[in-house]
This record gives structure tokens, sequence and C-alpha cells, in this order.
């Protein structure tokens, strides 16, 4: 790793890292702090959930209803809005970090310095991981103090479950941006990157959408990398936690090893 160069891309993205940070952590406070009043009227949401189809409650985490807290977090936020932000942070960042500066020519500079391009992506490697581990962190860190806080023993919570939702979910964006990363360092366009980058991400979010509203359907979730993180299970306890986790590893791995193999290897623009 280039420590320089690390430091300077962490300086440089600190703010959009800390943005997208903010961004999560307020949706799962804002989720926490209406929790009681929905636990107080569960019988009338039970109701109106179980008169919705249930490809539709697959769809979006509602198949265990508001029966407890993490239910309630895994349909409300990890469903669904934690997907797009994370999606988005993964796609536009390792698109910056690589395919942006060969496109404007940065790149070049970098490598005047005395490194090697397997150094420069390994340490780009490190700031995506980085980037994408300090918002996980925040994340998990409001959840447990904003129950602390809002919820306190009112309600049960089981606080493994949901530092396992929060690791598998770190581990589903490691893959995800391994991938964006792997595209960003074979590309030299920024915008052929981020949008190939983008429509592979989206298609295999669709796939595990679609996959979930039908059993004849169902098939399609094994041709995404999304369908291995399913918060539901996870708050149920019933979950393959491990086996997803190993699998997203080592996709994640490759994904980053090809990349910098790729960016090694490759002819440049001048």
């Amino acid at each position: 790793m280039n420590l320089s160069l690390y430091k300077q891309m962490m300086k440089t993205n600190v703010k959009g890292i800390m943005s997208y940070a903010a961004g999560s952590a307020f949706y799962i406070l804002l989720i926490l702090g209406i929790y009681p009043s929905i636990a107080k009227n569960t019988g009338d949401f039970e109701n109106m959930i179980n008169s919705m189809p249930e490809g539709v409650l697959n769809a979006f985490g509602f198949e265990n209803g508001f029966g407890s807290l993490e239910d309630f977090m895994s349909g409300e936020y990890y469903g669904l809005i934690f997907i797009i932000i994370l999606s988005i942070f993964a796609v536009m960042l390792s698109t910056k970090l690589l395919a942006k500066l060969v496109d404007q020519g940065a790149m070049a500079y970098i490598l005047s310095a005395p490194t090697t391009r397997a150094k420069v992506a390994f340490t780009q490697a490190a700031v995506l991981t980085t980037g994408l581990f300090i918002i996980m962190a925040v994340t998990t860190i409001a959840g447990l103090a904003g129950y602390v806080w809002m919820i306190g023993d009112e309600y049960d919570f089981h606080v493994s479950r949901f530092l396992f939702i929060n690791l598998l979910g770190f581990l589903l964006f490691f893959a995800v941006s391994g991938i964006s990363f792997f595209i960003s360092a074979a590309s030299n366009d920024e915008k052929k990157a981020l949008s190939l980058s983008g429509m592979i991400t989206f298609l295999f979010f669709s796939l595990d959408l679609i996959g979930k509203l039908s059993e004849k359907t169902e098939w399609l979730r094994n041709l995404s990398i999304f369908s291995l993180f399913r918060p539901g299970d996870i708050a149920g306890d019933s979950a393959e936690t491990l086996k997803a986790a190993l699998i997203l590893s080592v996709i994640g791995l490759a994904a980053f090893l090809t990349g910098t193999l790729i960016f090694k290897k490759r002819d440049l623009p001048l």
C-alpha cells in the first residue's frame, strides 16, 4: 500500500463518505424513533400487512410482519433504503477512485511518483473498503445508541441479530464494491464505467426482487448476489449467515484481486 496516497485519497473523499454514513444513521434512527408508536398499534398494522400479496411482502422484507424490533428494521430499512444508499456509494466511489482518474489524466501524475500500479490499485481498494467500513460502523453504532436512547427495555432487541445483519450488509457491499472496482480498473472512460457498474448492480437487485415475487420466478434469485443478504431471515434467526458471509467474502476478494491485476497489466492512455 502507498500510505501517502491512502491518506490523500481518504482526505479527499472523507466528506462524501461521512455524508453517506450520516444519511444511513439518520434513517435508522428515524426507524427506531417511530417503532414505539407502531408497536402500540401492532394489530392494525399486522392486519394491513396480512392483506397484502405474499410476493410483495417478501420483496420488501415484511414477510415476518412487525413481530419484533429487528423485523421492523429489516423491512423498513435494510430491505430497500439501506441497499439504495450503499449501492450508490459503492458504484460512485469505485468509479471515482480509478476510472475517473484515468479519464481525467490524473492517474499519470500519480504513477509518476515512485510507486507501482499494483500498489496504487491496492491503495484505492483500501480506500473504498475503509469508506464502506466507516458507513457500516456509523450505522451500527447509531442503531445501538438509538435503541438505548429511544427504546430502552420497553421492547426486546436481539443485539446479536442486529450485528449479523450489519456484518452481512458490509460483506454484500464489499462484493458489490469489488465488482464495481473491477469494472473501473478495466475502464478508461468514467461515464462508461459508472454506467456499467450501475447497470450490473441494478440487474442483481432486480433479479433478487423479481425472484421474491413468485415461486415461478424464485430461480432468478440464484443469479443475484443480493439474494445472499436476507435481513428478514436473520431477524427471524433462520438465515444461513456464515455460508452467505463466506460466499460474499470470496466474491469481493476475487473481484478486487482481479481488478488489481488487470490495472497492473493493461495499457493506460497517455
